[in-house]
């Protein structure tokens, strides 16, 4: 059963809190509520949960509740999370006081439409604070890969004795190695930022990246075909675009070196899974998936059993008390609208065209 209006999170706040609809799943929402991510949002807001609904379930907005209305024809912000529905021109006529959609999660793509815009309603979203735990991520896999974690791991299991680590470890490690870093987006900046204190060298490929740009960044920008050559390891934080759909095709895979890395935590489609499992299964590189096309792989897939692959269920992003993070930013943001100003991590329209 949906909450009724006046179940509202209240608490002390400035004088204008606006009326806020939290439009997420129950689970969001409980997982939220467990790392106290909602206590700088009572303050800010008056919150009312009369939107959530449980994953899979029929969206309440659609059923006709006289709460889930009453809620809607008061709200000024829409709260959201992951799952919340699009936007559509329809929903927005049973919200005509919204004026703000504050999503506490990364990607808006999903429910803000065109709708959305041509209402004039402004949009912020927590993408740069699900940048920092994908950039983290990264950099674990980056410093692994060079150092060649997991296969001496095997390898000191399956011998279960002293390995000769000399011969091994010829040719690797992280002193000197080049990384190569694709699309500069906040999180391919994160993981440069994360990169500085390493003795290794870092080239970047993005359309949109300037020369000021990359000297502000401390990294050399090249051609993607020249990154994937030169690098001992390639990591990919480009958006899914139609120019980005299978990028890594099966001529540029086979551009990368022998015992290269390829690292992908953006979306599975901007690499051909096929030509990718080809080059894997001949054991030429190496790969770290967190996410693949299709999103979970048949059953049958090589990708799980190979030794030079490590596959992670899309793990790089917020998870468990990251989550706190996200919705402390999005509740800052709430913040700074209840005062009159202007959010700080606002989305802006045109640069969807480029972004994740």
């Amino acid at each position: 059963m949906a909450a009724p209006v006046g179940a509202l999170m209240d608490g002390a706040g400035p004088a204008h809190r606006p009326y806020t609809v939290l439009a997420m799943s129950r689970q969001a929402h409980s997982a939220l509520c467990a790392e106290q991510a909602f206590d700088r949002l009572r303050e800010v807001a008056r919150v009312d949960t009369a939107l959530l609904f449980d994953e899979g379930a029929p969206d309440p907005a659609d059923q006709a509740d006289p709460a889930v209305t009453a809620a809607l024809a008061r709200a000024e912000v829409l709260f959201t999370h992951w799952g919340c529905p699009p936007l559509t021109e329809e929903r927005l006529r049973h919200m005509p006081r919204l004026r703000a959609v504050v999503h506490a999660a990364g990607s808006v793509k999903h429910h803000i439409t065109e709708a959305v815009w041509q209402r004039g309603i402004t949009v912020s979203s927590a993408a740069a604070a699900n940048a920092l735990p994908v950039a983290e991520y990264t950099l674990a896999a980056i410093l692994f890969a060079n150092k060649r974690v997991l296969q001496a791991a095997q390898l000191y299991r399956a011998g279960r004795a002293e390995p000769q680590l000399l011969p091994f470890y010829a040719g690797h490690g992280n002193h000197g190695r080049t990384v190569g870093i694709v699309g500069a987006s906040r999180t391919g900046r994160r993981v440069i930022e994360l990169l500085r204190p390493f003795d290794l060298q870092v080239i970047v490929q993005d359309p949109f990246l300037t020369r000021e740009d990359a000297q502000e960044l401390g990294v050399k920008a090249v051609a993607l075909d020249e990154l994937v050559r030169r690098s001992h390891v390639v990591s990919i934080h480009a958006p899914q675009l139609p120019e980005t759909w299978r990028m890594f095709d099966r001529r540029r895979l086979a551009l990368l070196r022998d015992g290269a890395t390829l690292i992908n935590t953006a979306r599975g489609s901007l690499i051909d899974t096929a030509a990718l499992t080809a080059e894997l299964v001949s054991g030429r590189i190496h790969a770290v998936l967190d996410v693949t096309d299709p999103e979970v792989l048949p059953a049958d897939s090589p990708l799980y059993d190979l030794p030079n692959v490590l596959l992670t269920p899309h793990i790089a992003g917020s998870l468990g008390g990251e989550l706190g993070r996200m919705a402390h930013e999005a509740a800052e943001e709430l913040g700074r609208y209840a005062q009159g100003l202007a959010f700080e991590y606002a989305v802006v329209r045109e640069d969807l065209g480029r972004s994740a």
